[in-house]
């Protein structure tokens, strides 16, 4: 089968096509016939050396995120059938095969049926902000209706989703965005009508003059660096603040004296850990149900990109265009 693969950490041109054997399944795992994987800053960082401990061996093939067709099981599966339209994060580092390829295998507890209002082309774009947000939102913050939810990069991966999460369950939803044309995106493709251009106005300006300086029940910290202050800042008395990106050193008085809950997400945890992965099915079918109830659309950059396109999809992440997720078709 075909792959895309590189062999030393470094820029995307790193990555070449490659004819590798086709994935063998072991007990607890399907075999994946993949349609389209998605791009994310994990899988650039796996590629450049950042989280150089996550890759102990070359030849490797990256991409977490699938969306494909179930072509076998293992024995001992039993909650997949041959055909099944499947999505999930299934690996791309460890040693365990990513989604540049035709086939990929993928451990049974880390997949599920596809929403079935999606294709599987939107279906790629989703398992791993997808899980992200919702393991914030619901898992840590526990959201509920009509509390006030401030959400950092509203174009973003993980920051579009999750507006779109915290609407459909009934929050007050504002996000951030860097531009007029950014803030357009968000009002006519996630239906969000509260957005603070940050370039245009801080966030502690936004709190004083639109929250009567209370803050926000929840600040969803989706860039990390010293918008986590800010965060600590827009935050309400007894408020929660999550963050996906907690790298520094920080000063928490400021949390401390608002009484604030600051909560951390990590996505790759249950597979670095091999420790209750089956957290991540089970979430993947109540995000698939929850985003047919709500009719919710990932928001997907409008430039396409093809299986040998691989290095060019990265560049343009990277480079910070990118409006929503990068998907790539075979």
């Amino acid at each position: 089968m075909r792959a895309m693969q590189i062999k030393n950490f470094g820029p995307s041109a790193e990555f070449y096509e490659a004819e590798v054997p086709k994935p063998k399944i072991k007990p607890g795992q399907v075999l994946i016939k993949v349609s389209a994987t998605s791009v994310n800053p994990l899988d650039y960082k796996l590629r450049n050396g950042s989280y150089a401990t996550l890759v102990p061996n070359f030849p490797v093939i990256l991409h977490g995120d699938v969306a494909g067709v179930v072509e076998e099981t293992a024995a001992d599966v039993t909650t997949f059938k041959q055909g099944d339209e499947v999505y999930g994060c299934i690996g791309g580092y460890l040693a365990l095969q990513g989604a540049l390829a035709e086939y990929v295998v993928a451990d049974h507890r880390l997949i599920a049926l596809k929403p079935k209002t999606l294709s599987l082309y939107q279906s790629a774009a989703l398992p791993l902000v997808a899980q992200t947000a919702w393991e914030g939102l619901f898992n840590k913050a526990h959201l509920k209706p009509k509390q006030t939810v401030l959400i950092y990069g509203g174009t973003g991966g993980v920051g579009h989703i999750a507006a779109m999460f915290a609407k459909a369950a009934g929050a007050y939803v504002t996000v951030t965005a860097s531009s007029a044309a950014k803030a357009e995106v968000i009002t006519n493709q996630l239906g969000i009508q509260s957005i603070l251009n940050y370039k245009n106005q801080s966030i502690q300006d936004y709190v004083d003059t639109t929250l009567n300086g209370q803050g926000f029940d929840i600040v969803f910290d989706t860039v990390g660096s010293d918008n986590l202050y800010t965060a600590f800042k827009a935050v309400a008395n007894n408020g929660q603040v999550i963050t996906i990106l907690p790298k520094g050193e920080y000063d928490l008085t400021g949390l401390y004296f608002k009484n604030a809950s600051l909560h951390t997400v990590f996505q790759p945890l249950p597979i670095m850990s091999q420790q209750n992965m089956e957290k991540y099915g089970n979430m993947l079918k109540l995000i698939a149900n929850f985003i047919d109830e709500h009719n919710i659309k990932p928001l997907i950059d409008a430039t396409n990109f093809t299986f040998n396109q691989v290095a060019q999809a990265h560049d343009y992440l990277e480079s910070g265009k990118a409006i929503g997720k990068l998907v790539i078709t075979m």
